[in-house]
């Protein structure tokens, strides 16, 4: 049974559709991803990841955080939740609000045989609930109180 010249188009441009699809989905996503690492994996991988665009996530170390305000520069250490590892950061640009010692935090940048980690993105974990102030409260001491929370 032979097929009619518009459905053998249809069909060709059915199959074109599907194997660009598939190269965009198996073959462009590889270069593309970043690697999320803990300190204890980074420092493991050595001189192996030096240069290579990773996202780096812990704890920032209490005491480790130095802002520079002239120079945007900030400069601190992320530990291992389980273990005492922590890899130097330098972060250049303003850091969210919200960054402080003992929160999570993720970094995105690439590992220098320095062995200092030098990060241009900086995201910090939060709470994914919002509360709302109970009645009659000021809004802005009621959020203080609870970042205040969230950090211990």
């Amino acid at each position: 049974m032979a097929m009619s010249g518009k459905k053998a188009g249809l069909a060709i441009g059915g199959g074109v559709i599907v194997l660009v699809f598939a190269y965009l989905v198996w073959g462009g996503i590889g270069n593309n991803l970043v690697y999320f690492l803990t300190p204890t994996e980074l420092l493991a991988k050595g001189s192996s990841v030096y240069g290579s665009s990773v996202r780096l996530g812990g704890i920032v170390a209490p005491g480790s955080i130095k802002w520079n305000a002239d120079t945007h520069e900030l400069r601190f250490r992320l530990q291992d939740i389980n273990s005492q590892a922590t890899v130097d950061v330098v972060s250049t640009g303003l850091p969210p609000q919200m960054f402080s010692e003992g929160i999570g935090a993720v970094v995105e940048g690439v590992w220098s045989p320095d062995g200092v980690f030098h990060s241009h993105n900086l995201m910090v974990k939060h709470s994914n609930e919002y509360k709302a102030p109970p009645p009659g409260a000021k809004p802005a001491e009621y959020y203080r109180q609870l970042f205040k929370k969230q950090q211990s």
